[in-house]
């Protein structure tokens, strides 16, 4: 965080309950624009499905693997099919400043669990112009320990050492979280990373360090790819979507183990196309999906952490697996003290230079 776009096309019908109040009738719906596989299922699960029930709004569901393209395609020609988007939080402040998305109504959004002002329920940052943040999660390094004997991985470190794990390396097709773990695996404290990225130097260091493994590395887009590339054995390490992992672990029984050190932690937002066709209903979703329930369900079907202090009570098991959430959670304390936050700032600042820089770095 899979189902392809034309695999989730299939199931785009999410239960519009014609009988639901003539304000709203089947013919309303909402197109959702998310990261495919067991996330976007966690999101059906979660709080599309009840949604539409509630609602007789009827949910549309799409993939795609992030970025602003597809964003500034439909918005600068003036045909805009899509309405929200689950995006992150770099993009959305790039987005946002290039007026890609409508201004968020923060009257909408619920009081939390306990009763507390919305504004007081998220934590820092999280409500924005143009978004709202939904979740935590983090891009982290993981392996098969079915294929792994003798020593094993335990550091960011480990990831770029070909000497002592030798062997095939995945890692997302972006500059985002791959500089920071450059940097972190060449003897930079996390809390040191943006300032020195700060600079030429700095970012010279991170792509060569990059140049170190790029031979071994096999690269991925799509958040179910990882996974299956451990499984298969087409990786011995790879970078991936913590709450990606945690699901191959509980309910395929995969072998894999999550390296906590040097995580990423990132958040991921939804946010309204400007222009969108479904305007109404599009604020009424974004209202829904943000209450503190709603929340604490996608975090009882996948890895991730809500955005609201009051949610995180509501999480106590996995739904289908009775697992105990707590410790797999990316902003758990045992795993948030070997962590870097990434700094959407930096990258809302950077992200177009070094997107172009990475690009060239890959053809080289």
């Amino acid at each position: 965080m899979g189902a392809t776009t034309m695999d989730r096309m299939t199931r785009l019908l999410l239960a519009a309950l014609v009988g639901f109040g003539s304000a709203h009738s089947a013919a309303e719906s909402v197109t959702v624009v998310s990261w495919g596989g067991s996330y976007a299922d966690a999101c059906e699960e979660a709080y599309l499905k009840p949604f539409a029930a509630e609602t007789g709004i009827e949910v549309l569901l799409d993939d795609y693997n992030g970025g602003l393209s597809q964003v500034r395609s439909q918005v600068e020609a003036g045909r805009v099919y899509w309405d929200i988007v689950d995006i992150q939080f770099p993009d959305l402040v790039r987005g946002c400043d290039e007026g890609l998305f409508e201004v968020l109504d923060t009257s909408l959004l619920a009081q939390g669990a306990d009763g507390s002002a919305p504004e007081d329920d998220f934590y820092p940052d999280m409500i924005s112009e143009c978004g709202i943040a939904m979740l935590f999660f983090s891009t982290v390094v993981a392996y098969n320990h079915e294929r792994t004997t003798g020593e094993v991985p335990r550091t960011i470190q480990d990831f770029f050492d070909l000497e002592r794990f030798p062997g095939r390396r995945g890692m997302r097709r972006t500059p985002l979280a791959n500089l920071e773990f450059a940097l972190m695996a060449d003897g930079v404290p996390a809390s040191e990373v943006y300032a020195v990225l700060d600079t030429g130097e700095g970012i010279d260091r991170a792509f060569r360090k990059l140049d170190t493994i790029k031979d071994q590395l096999v690269w991925w887009d799509a958040g179910a790819q990882p996974p299956q590339m451990l499984a298969d054995g087409e990786v011995v390490m790879t970078t991936a979507y913590n709450g990606r992992i945690f699901n191959a672990q509980v309910l395929e029984n995969q072998p894999f183990t999550i390296v906590w050190h040097g995580q990423v932690l990132e958040i991921s937002n939804l946010a309204i196309l400007s222009g969108s066709p479904n305007l109404s209903a599009a604020r009424r979703l974004i209202a829904y999906a943000s209450r503190p329930s709603s929340m604490a369900g996608v975090s009882r079907y996948i890895a991730y952490s809500p955005s609201r202090r009051s949610a995180e009570g509501l999480v106590s098991h996995h739904l289908s697996t009775g697992v105990p959430m707590a410790s797999h959670m990316p902003n758990a304390p045992e795993n948030t003290k070997l962590a870097l936050r990434s700094d959407w700032v930096w990258w809302a600042d950077n992200g177009d230079d070094m997107n172009e820089r990475f690009g060239s770095w890959l053809l080289r």
